[in-house]
């Protein structure tokens, strides 16, 4: 049934080929700036990094930071994420002498020992930690966000509170642990969140999901 819905959205809207970076630590910078901001804001403040010569580990670990609240000030929240860029600057840092040999050595670990590693930093929750594992570390975890709740409670797979770990395990259960697959069903799932599934005003009736599969997903879940 998974497949079937993800099927349904690939047609509306083709493979989304989300997340957009240039390297993986580029990924792993933008999931802790869209932390309760629109991508547009977070696009501005990684020009902003680029431009500066300080898109990567090393420099972000010692980045004065008066100087690099400045320059993420468009993604909002800037002192808060400042702290938090640094700590995953120096925990990716620490593994590796420039970006590249520490990526190399985290996409060797363990999913586990990555995941606590990062959840272990103050700041990156699960959805977070989730998004750079699967966008930037490759590892094969479903990312859950609002719009994946919202969509599968509305057509009655899953208790609106229903816990992360419990959506999650929906996915992770019900699908081939596929990085690709992974990646562009969430991709998916937020695009008929901000297009239909609107949290007010859904758009159901020009919804994918709308009549014959929503009814069959009822039916057969």
């Amino acid at each position: 049934m998974l497949m079937r819905i993800y099927e349904v959205l690939l047609a509306a809207f083709g493979n989304r080929n989300w997340w957009p970076g240039e390297t993986p630590f580029e990924v792993m910078v933008g999931a802790v700036l869209t932390q309760n901001t629109n991508w547009t804001n977070v696009e501005k403040a990684i020009g902003n990094l680029k431009r500066s010569g300080v898109l990567n580990a090393a420099a972000l670990s010692e980045l004065d930071t008066s100087e690099l609240q400045g320059l993420i000030r468009p993604a909002g929240y800037y002192r808060q994420k400042t702290g938090r860029l640094r700590r995953l600057a120096r925990w990716v840092g620490g593994r590796g002498a420039d970006d590249a040999s520490a990526i190399a050595a985290l996409r060797a670990a363990s999913t586990y020992e990555l995941r606590q590693g990062l959840l272990a930093l103050n700041g990156i929750g699960p959805e977070t930690a989730d998004s750079i594992l699967l966008y930037a570390l490759e590892k094969p975890v479903f990312v859950v966000d609002a719009y994946t709740v919202r969509i599968m409670s509305r057509h009655g797979l899953v208790d609106p509170e229903v816990g992360y770990e419990e959506v999650q395990a929906v996915f992770e259960d019900g699908l081939e642990r596929d990085v690709e697959l992974f990646k562009d069903f969430h991709a998916q799932l937020v695009e008929v969140g901000k297009r239909y599934c609107r949290r007010r005003s859904p758009r159901c009736e020009s919804c994918p999901l709308r009549g014959e599969l929503s009814d069959l997903v009822l039916e057969e879940w």
